[in-house]
């Protein structure tokens, strides 16, 4: 682990254990806890793959498999993975970083079509990694997949900074309300919920990986290299043995001084 979470370094010994039977006394008084998963819910397909990222003690992520999903939960905390597995068996759960994820390395290759950060994950992170930890999760997501992401507004991360860490990380602002049911964002609002997108096209390391995979299979690996651009380019085999020149598009080596035909 790198720069603690603020969870540890801000919270004393015992908070853990009051985290969780805060949440289970609430649960048996009839509390609604399950605001964020019908949100995540209902914007996703039936039986998504949901990365429960900071899950604590497991209350959203169960709730969504109870509605069907597949869900893998992540937290720092070992006590609450613990708490989480012992109340809300069914969804796989682990301790992990979230600044350093890497659920390949786990054996969870598969990506997500969604991930959630609820209960004012973001600002138990460890201070300065809140963009570290958007790249990672959002590294988990599979191209045009959701990331949903709550926080109150007057816990120290300012929406401008988590804006920018959103775009760093490779991810876009599509929607923005003020409570998980969806009430109207404002720039006074005391809690803000974001939901995140994932760009088309841009890959996960394991869908790369894949992809990379088939191109050898195919046989289209092969790369020529394009001196003018400083770069190369794959080339299907038909090509793999021809001259620059051979190739549709590009022009054969000119004589020094001389000007690229137009």
């Amino acid at each position: 682990m790198g720069i603690p979470p603020r969870w540890f370094t801000d919270k004393g010994p015992e908070h853990s254990r009051w985290y969780i039977d805060r949440f289970r006394q609430m649960a048996a008084d009839g509390v609604d806890l399950a605001g964020e998963a019908r949100l995540l819910d209902a914007i996703v397909a039936p039986r998504s793959r949901i990365l429960d990222a900071g899950c604590g003690p497991g209350r959203v992520g169960a709730e969504l498999a109870t509605r069907g999903h597949t869900v893998v939960g992540v937290d720092v905390d070992p006590e609450l993975i613990a708490a989480a597995e012992s109340d809300h068996p069914g969804p796989t759960w682990l301790v992990a970083d979230l600044a350093e994820l890497d659920l390949s390395a786990a054996g969870h290759c598969e990506p997500f079509e969604a991930a959630v950060l609820a209960g004012n994950v973001m600002t138990f992170v460890g201070l300065g990694t809140e963009r570290a930890v958007l790249t990672r999760v959002g590294a988990h997501v599979r191209a045009g997949g959701i990331v949903a992401v709550g926080f109150g507004t007057d816990r120290g991360y300012p929406m401008a900074d988590f804006d920018e860490d959103v775009s760093a990380a490779g991810l876009m602002v599509e929607h923005r309300f003020a409570t998980w049911d969806l009430r109207p964002w404002s720039a006074d609002a005391t809690f803000a919920v974001s939901l995140l997108r994932k760009p088309r096209g841009a890959l996960t390391r394991t869908e790369r990986g894949q992809k990379r995979q088939r191109l050898h299979a195919a046989g289209l690996d092969r790369r020529i290299e394009l001196p003018y651009l400083r770069t190369s380019v794959q080339v299907p085999p038909s090509l793999s043995g021809a001259a620059l020149s051979d190739i549709p598009g590009h022009y054969p080596p000119r004589p020094e001084g001389t000007e690229r035909p137009k």
